[in-house]
């Protein structure tokens, strides 16, 4: 299969990397062709400029190739640290960028308004990691975890993804080694399950 790996952190020795080199470790063992995308590395332009916006506007060769990777990626890996109860800013151009309509979903040519989508990714799973510096519970109880409803809902559910999963750690700033070796472990225990070798 082919799984596309999106990694959205700015410092290279971060756990959010740390992250992505697992997940697509565990894949490549599992015998699947690994698309891995390192925004900030890549200097990925998030911002989207009018004359994208159109379904059927001509496109930059970068975002073509993105386009291009994700519309035929059996399988999608997001992995991004919580800021502000949301992705980072890069992320979020490359949402606006690239799951556009006509690659990742359209709208029937009866729609007056309604905004009821056919998501048209043909990935059959996707997993979004997530690091935080907040408690678990409080993130849940005072925040409502807004990460979940973007990702599950607005985004995976929206662009016809029928599987999801999420998986928060934390608080970063003060785990341990060994903690961090437990997340990782279930970071690749969650990926070969989710994409099995074939």
């Amino acid at each position: 299969m082919k799984i596309s790996i999106i990694l959205a952190h700015p410092a290279k020795g971060s756990f959010n990397h740390a992250i992505a080199d697992t997940a697509a470790a565990a894949l490549d063992e599992s015998g699947h062709q690994v698309l891995f995308h390192d925004l900030y590395a890549g200097q990925f332009d998030p911002i989207l400029p009018p004359g994208e916006i159109a379904r059927d506007a001509p496109l930059p060769p970068a975002i073509e190739q993105h386009c291009r990777e994700i519309a035929a990626a059996d399988g999608i890996i997001i992995v991004h640290p919580d800021w502000w109860g949301m992705p980072p800013a890069i992320l979020k151009g490359w949402i606006d960028r690239v799951l556009r309509p006509g690659i990742a979903y359209r709208f029937a040519e009866t729609d007056a308004g309604e905004g009821v989508p056919e998501g048209l990714l043909v990935a059959r799973a996707a997993i979004v990691f997530n690091t935080s510096n907040t408690q678990t519970i409080r993130e849940q109880e005072v925040f409502g975890d807004p990460l979940e409803r973007l990702w599950k809902d607005c985004i995976i559910s929206f662009c016809g993804i029928p599987v999801f999963h999420r998986r928060m750690f934390g608080v970063i700033v003060t785990s341990s080694d060994e903690q961090r070796r437990e997340w990782l472990r279930q970071v690749r225990d969650l990926v070969q399950a989710t994409f099995p070798a074939a």
